[in-house]
């Protein structure tokens, strides 16, 4: 877990969004960095805390974009655990 976002001043309680393919639980955390949005999938055991910065550029970014997160649909591949674990 990020140790920028540790620990929190304060959580909201979850949101819950699913469809036949996946869940994901949503919330707002507090720290002392500032707000952040928690996105977690129990199913697969991924979290991660996105600032207001973060959350815009994925407004930025092209719906393509997402057809390549999603050519491995059942979780991040060889690459992409590799990036996140360094």
């Amino acid at each position: 877990m990020d140790s920028e976002i540790q620990p929190f001043e304060k959580a909201e309680d979850y949101i819950t969004i699913a469809n036949e393919y996946a869940e994901v639980l949503v919330r707002k955390v507090y720290t002392r960095n500032g707000a952040r949005l928690e996105i977690y999938s129990p199913k697969l055991g991924y979290r991660i805390f996105l600032s207001a910065i973060e959350l815009e550029a994925l407004t930025w970014a092209p719906k393509q974009i997402f057809e390549w997160l999603l050519q491995t649909p059942l979780g991040p591949d060889r690459v992409v655990r590799e990036y996140r674990e360094s």
